[in-house]
């Protein structure tokens, strides 16, 4: 292989797993930057011009390999080549029949319609794992729907969630379905690896942003299916966020015999569940706004600092309320940060994989490749010649 492999690689989990990712923006590519960090070598396939529409969505100093590009598409090759033209397709044929995995977060029908569906490459190597993501499926309704995380809130319930029916309803500013669909597409391709050692045959691997922010809510949609109604822990009487002296701490009480009781030895009051109104969790959770108003008034006596320390000392759950920079500057942070030196740029700081493995550390030693980078060495790795590659490029195939 080429200089691209990792002083570890051998010893990483997907060492010889080959990828050729179609995708685009994050669901996909937040997917098979997790496989290259683990050893996986992403051959990034991209548009003529323009590349991954991401490279370009967002206006910042760094131009086309700015930051947000960047979280998602480090330790990846990219090829540019256009589909449309026959002879680029040959070579996507040829790069077909020896990987292992195929991944795109196109609309259902735009790869069969540039010849890149599953039954046509499934036809060139039986053994391809061929992984879609969507919006919402390939069958249903909402099929034809262009896939986005804040529409896949909406339509889920996942965007009616509140603590409280007096807040709007707001659109969480987090990708949770981005992400979360991206992590189920690995497990789904790695679940797809693994029976392909027993059958010796590939197969499709489909997920959706609807169906993985479904799945978020397995604890709501079960209770709610059952006919109980929906579990909502934001709304128990002793969950919630209080406004200390200096800032703000959050306080689960729960999981106890009588977290009412601690929660008052923490703070030097009276046990309030001693009292009617508060001696149940019915009785507190009627009574739930006058309970809350009396655990505020009490926090606000101290800052946060002292109460995480009195509630912990009593056992209950509790944390500061913190913005993102600040957690990022926890000392407890830092094993989560990596600095992956660029060419020209300066260093992209970014998050590293979530996933741990002591004796097969995830590398993340290559930054995200500007358009086009790597693509002979990407190509050599596959076997094509060097005189088909100069030839493409002379015809405009390759960029």
């Amino acid at each position: 292989m080429s200089g691209w492999a990792t002083n570890n690689s051998a010893a990483q989990p997907l060492a010889g797993i080959r990828v050729l990712d179609f995708s685009q923006i994050m669901m996909g590519p937040v997917a098979t930057q997790l496989l290259a960090d683990h050893g996986a070598d992403v051959l990034k396939i991209e548009r003529p011009g323009s590349g991954d529409i991401f490279r370009h969505a967002i206006v910042d100093p760094d131009g086309a390999e700015h930051p947000a590009f960047g979280a998602v598409n480090r330790n990846k090759r990219s090829l540019v080549v256009d589909v449309r033209i026959p002879e680029g397709l040959a070579l996507i044929d040829d790069l077909v029949a020896a990987a292992d995995v195929i991944v795109n977060n196109y609309r259902p029908g735009v790869m069969d319609r540039l010849g890149l569906g599953y039954e046509r490459l499934s036809g060139i190597n039986p053994g391809i794992v061929y992984a879609q993501g969507t919006g919402f499926g390939t069958e249903g309704v909402y099929a034809h729907k262009g896939g986005q995380d804040i529409l896949a809130q909406a339509l889920t319930g996942a965007m009616s969630h509140k603590a409280d029916d007096e807040h709007p309803t707001a659109i969480y500013p987090v990708s949770l379905a981005d992400y979360t669909a991206g992590m189920h597409m690995v497990q789904g391709i790695l679940m797809a690896l693994l029976q392909r050692t027993r059958t010796g045959h590939g197969q499709r691997v489909e997920v959706s942003l609807y169906d993985s922010l479904l799945a978020m809510q397995i604890l709501e949609a079960t209770t709610s299916l059952m006919g109980r109604g929906i579990v909502n822990w934001a709304r128990l009487p002793l969950v919630g966020t209080f406004a200390a002296a200096d800032g703000e701490v959050v306080v689960v009480g729960a999981f106890k015999p009588n977290p009412l009781r601690d929660i008052c030895a923490a703070l030097d009051q009276p046990d309030l569940s001693a009292e009617p109104d508060f001696a149940t969790m019915a009785d507190q959770e009627v009574n739930r706004p006058r309970l809350q108003a009396l655990i505020a008034e009490a926090i606000g006596r101290f800052t946060c600092a002292e109460v995480i320390e009195r509630l912990e000392a009593q056992d209950v759950l509790c944390a500061p309320v913190r913005t993102l920079e600040e957690a990022l500057q926890d000392p407890h942070t830092a094993p989560m940060i990596v600095e992956v030196p660029r060419p020209v740029l300066a260093p992209l700081r970014s998050l590293a994989s979530p996933v741990h493995l002591p004796d097969a550390p995830a590398s993340g030693q290559h930054p995200p490749p500007r358009l086009g980078e790597g693509t002979a060495d990407a190509l050599a790795d596959y076997g094509i010649e060097s005189e088909r590659v100069d030839a493409l490029m002379t015809a405009g195939v390759l960029a």
